[in-house]
């Protein structure tokens, strides 16, 4: 175990804080490093109040024995790599309140920089209650995290294989992308296996194709004419192989997330309140699906169906759940919800004049699985879908995905916290919202300046055109427009 080293030149400065009220008396500061992590307590608490210890279990048990004795109560630590996830469950464990702060936040002035310094700077910032910790669900909802997050790098590994495959097929001058839109799908993972196995007529291979696929037999035919070498067949033998294999991995991640979510406790009752039916008729191939009924088990522990909100499905749902945890209670409101997501508009105001409202950058991967939810709803005919095409009309497909994902984050929310089941209101919802915004506008554009504006359908005046046609991309059209020029000034 290493021990513990005495910084001699540090020397004891006023921290020139002292007409700040101390809101953590109790508080210290640790400065995380790969090798080595600096603490900070108060200086009355210890001859020496800064010290140093290893990233050994050994050290960091010795750490947290070391703030027990010092009287720490709160700890703050910056979020440095996955090295502090280590001193961060061991300080949990001996009953610390642990705080991972944004390393944004706690920057220091310019000047000297060393990790004495930065310690002890984290331990002034916390001590005065200058620091907010970043979320972190509970420690249950963390291991059902790292097995996601675990599944989600073992279909990214096996992704580029996929790539490799279409690499051979490529070098042998075999077209088979360019009439398949997936080489991985069931024509595609059929033809490529025939070929590993020596089949080599081509209008054999074309009669593997399955129901639905738009190219003809002649035309996949023609594709297949290519130059089998043997080299590039090993190639894409071995690529196969790795792709099939790291789709056995996920299938065992699939059951021992099966498993661990059965030791969840039971929210609903399948038997008196059963699963309710699937919002999609028939079944759809889904890439990377689950190799279990992850839609009952979710039900079960959440006591939600989430996968009725358009644009969920099961994965969606569980990787939002994986990262926001089960309890609500750490976002007090909706609007705290979606600014931790990042998906509503960061203001920036300097003189009076906004800079930017754009949404703040952030890896949130909750934020990014509501946002390829969003994206979903380009074609769909829910209320959502016609809410996303009318933004996406009127300001660009990005703001148009931005302002849906919000929304839908919006209405998670509202089932995660009431529990409520999600009622579609239709497409022609938002589209009737519209048009009564449009027609209050004119009738207050008519009344400033000084005219009171009749409106009447156009049906009554034996017209038979249409006020507004919600099939268009844009989402809705007014036949005429109101024409009225400003008053000079």
């Amino acid at each position: 175990m290493q021990q513990k080293k005495r910084n001699k030149n540090a020397s004891r400065k006023k921290s020139g804080f002292s007409s700040f009220p101390i809101i953590n008396k109790d508080a210290a500061g640790i400065d995380i490093g790969s090798e080595e992590h600096w603490v900070a307590v108060p200086e009355d608490r210890d001859e020496e109040p800064v010290r140093s210890f290893g990233c050994f279990t050994a050290d960091l048990h010795a750490m947290a024995q070391w703030l027990k004795t010092c009287g720490i109560t709160t700890v703050a630590m910056e979020s440095t790599g996955v090295y502090w996830i280590p001193a961060h469950q061991i300080l949990e464990q001996y009953g610390f309140e642990v705080f991972l702060v944004n390393a944004r936040h706690v920057k220091n002035v310019p000047g000297r920089k060393s990790d004495v310094d930065d310690c002890q700077w984290v331990q002034r910032l916390h001590m005065y209650g200058l620091l907010s910790g970043s979320f972190r669900p509970s420690d249950q909802m963390c291991v059902l995290r790292a097995y996601w997050r675990h599944r989600e790098n073992l279909i990214r590994y096996a992704a580029a294989h996929i790539q490799h495959m279409q690499k051979a097929l490529t070098q042998m001058n075999v077209q088979l992308h360019k009439v398949l839109a997936d080489i991985n799908s069931v024509t595609g993972m059929r033809i490529i296996r025939a070929i590993i196995a020596g089949e080599r007529d081509r209008e054999k291979l074309a009669l593997m194709r399955a129901p639905g696929v738009r190219s003809t037999p002649e035309e996949i035919a023609k594709a297949l004419e290519g130059d089998y070498r043997e080299e590039h067949l090993f190639a894409l033998k071995q690529a196969v192989e790795l792709y099939d294999f790291y789709h056995k991995q996920i299938e065992a991640c699939d059951q021992e997330i099966e498993r661990y979510l059965q030791t969840f406790d039971s929210k609903v009752d399948l038997l008196k309140n059963p699963l309710p039916r699937p919002k999609r008729k028939g079944k759809k191939l889904v890439k990377n699906q689950s190799f279990v009924d992850l839609r009952t088990e979710l039900y079960r522990v959440s006591g939600i169906d989430f996968t009725q909100i358009p644009g969920f499905d099961a994965l969606t749902v569980q990787k939002i759940v994986s990262e926001v945890g089960l309890d609500p209670g750490k976002f007090p409101t909706e609007k705290h919800f979606v600014s931790w997501l990042g998906l509503c508009p960061n203001n920036r105001i300097t003189g009076g004049k906004v800079i930017s409202t754009k949404t703040r950058k952030t890896n949130n991967r909750a934020a990014a699985a509501f946002r390829i939810a969003a994206q979903s709803l380009a074609n769909s005919t829910s209320g959502l879908g016609g809410f996303y095409r009318r933004i996406r009309g009127r300001l660009g497909a990005p703001k148009a995905i931005t302002a849906t994902a919000h929304k839908l984050a919006r209405i998670f929310y509202r089932m995660w916290t009431t529990g409520q089941s999600y009622k579609d209101l239709g497409s022609d919802y938002y589209e009737n919202r519209y048009k009564e915004r449009v027609l209050r506008n004119i009738t207050k554009r008519a009344r400033d300046l000084g005219y009171e504006a009749i409106l009447q359908p156009l049906q009554q005046q034996g017209v038979s055109q249409e006020l507004f046609n919600p099939a268009r991309a844009g989402g809705i059209y007014p036949t005429e427009k109101l024409a009225a020029r400003k008053p000079s000034r």
